[in-house]
């Protein structure tokens, strides 16, 4: 299809991710609940003054403050209680310009390699090259809409900070200027490894898992080629890619909303950092923070993104 397959999924993931961006917002929320913000305590790093191991300190705990966890509806009520309507909204400019840059991408690449993979004699593709085709447009359409992904976590957790916190952006044209002059444009790539890693789990399982579905219906004979087979086939395929990529999504919302001060010693020292210390303070599960959110979102999403792209198919046909 060649450029007719990036317009066809450049148009479907725009639909989709908008509809959707309240229930992100929400995820996003979620996932950075128990997050603590509170600045490494100097006694950390306290040596005594006539000590000869240089490896030795004083290690001095922070007090823990439990915080009780909250539901998606509760987060979605206070935070139009809060911060209004409008809210729910928020950076939803981030998520266009994410979708016209990651999804746009991603759903071109798949294409262009399912079409050069499909087997001539079956019309088939295995699903190990299906799940190899994801990966890779996945792990390409990341790369590529990271600054994007970093300013929309930014403008979706804004709200939860105190006032004299928030970065107040603009829009994304205004928050992708601001890292890049204030933290340097590589920050604008920020967590581009869990992106990458997400994102090639998320369309491997997705598109993949959509594709293998779709066949599996169609070839027993349960339903016909119709809204019914996309509708069923498409929320299996979210289904699978929130259970397979929530964990990353949870690391990689914290890294990227992660507030670094000149000066200061940031709170993850990276990717795998940020694991350890959300596991040692939360638990395992903390992993599956806002994981209702994202499958109640992720289904959504996944739905609307493959009927709109089986009718957007359909208008461009004789295109």
């Amino acid at each position: 299809m060649g450029v007719k397959g990036f317009v066809e999924g450049g148009i479907a993931s725009i639909i989709a991710g908008c509809s959707t961006h309240p229930l992100d917002l929400i995820k996003v929320r979620m996932q950075l609940q128990g997050e603590t913000n509170l600045k490494p305590n100097p006694l950390h790093n306290l040596r005594p003054a006539l000590a000869f191991q240089t490896t030795s300190s004083i290690h001095v705990p922070h007090p823990s403050i439990p915080q009780p966890r909250v539901g998606p509806i509760a987060v979605g009520v206070r935070l139009v209680q809060q911060e209004g309507l409008a809210a729910l909204f928020s950076g939803v400019s981030a998520t266009v310009l994410r979708q016209t840059l990651y999804s746009t991408t991603r759903m071109g690449l798949y294409d262009v390699l399912k079409n050069k993979w499909t087997e001539p004699t079956t019309g088939t593709m295995p699903l190990a090259k299906k799940i190899e085709a994801g990966l890779i447009a996945g792990g390409i359409g990341a790369a590529v809409g990271n600054p994007a992904d970093v300013a929309m976590v930014r403008m979706q957790a804004d709200g939860r900070l105190p006032p004299a916190q928030r970065r107040n952006y603009k829009s994304v044209v205004d928050a992708i200027t601001r890292m890049a002059k204030q933290e340097g444009v590589t920050s604008l790539w920020r967590g581009s490894s869990l992106t990458v890693n997400r994102a090639m789990l998320v369309t491997a399982s997705q598109l993949a898992s959509y594709d293998q579905f779709k066949e599996m219906i169609l070839e027993r004979g349960v339903m016909r080629d119709g809204l019914g087979t996309h509708v069923t086939a498409s929320f299996a395929a979210g289904f699978v890619a929130a259970v397979a990529s929530n964990p990353v999504d949870v690391i990689k919302t914290r890294v990227m909303n992660m507030k670094v001060e000149a000066g200061a010693e940031p709170p993850y020292a990276g990717v795998l950092d940020c694991a350890l210390k959300t596991v040692r303070a939360e638990g395992p599960m903390a992993l599956y923070k806002g994981f209702v959110p994202t499958i109640s979102r992720q289904g959504p999403f996944t739905v609307v993104l493959f009927v709109t792209l089986e009718q957007v198919r359909k208008l461009l046909k004789d295109f």
